[in-house]
């Protein structure tokens, strides 16, 4: 239950930081950096929090208004 929660908290602050970014390109390393970093402490693969985190980074701007 714990990793669950740390794992949304840091998606949730991933999409805030990326919002501070214009382009796609960069809220999408933003985001890769963040899922790296993500699935590194939760003991995850750190490929997959590289794709996933540069995947909502990327479109961060279109599905919510936090980037923006």
């Amino acid at each position: 239950m714990r990793t669950k929660f740390t794992i949304t908290a840091l998606f949730a602050a991933t999409l805030a930081v990326s919002g501070c970014y214009m382009s796609d390109l960069e809220r999408a390393g933003v985001g890769a950096v963040a899922g790296g970093v993500t699935a590194a402490a939760v003991g995850g693969s750190v490929a997959t929090g590289l794709l996933a985190g540069a995947a909502v980074g990327a479109v961060c701007d279109e599905v919510t208004n936090i980037c923006r």
